[in-house]
């Protein structure tokens, strides 16, 4: 699993609604109509995260969840981290 470069990062997030890159990370701010909307959310995408192993950094709020991807051991966005916010795509 290769960091991918700056160009490389800028067309897969163009392609995904919502998503932005900085700080060597992908990231996202999602809207609930509830609370309990956004933790089932949190769940879901946890379990499809520890099933292949990448995991998000979440921050929850009321009606809110951000959702962060980066590979902490390769410093940077990677191939897998893309997949991921693809993932979010389809459980949303």
């Amino acid at each position: 699993m290769a960091l991918l470069s700056q160009t490389e990062i800028q067309s897969a997030v163009d392609k995904l609604e919502g998503w932005t890159y900085s700080d060597n990370a992908i990231h996202k701010t999602i809207t609930f109509d509830s609370y309990m909307d956004g933790i089932g959310f949190v769940n879901q995408l946890a379990e499809h995260a520890e099933a292949i192993n990448h995991h998000p950094d979440l921050t929850v709020g009321w009606c809110q969840v951000r959702v962060t991807f980066t590979s902490h051991d390769q410093g940077g966005v990677t191939d897998q981290c893309i997949a991921m916010a693809k993932a979010v795509q389809s459980i949303l």
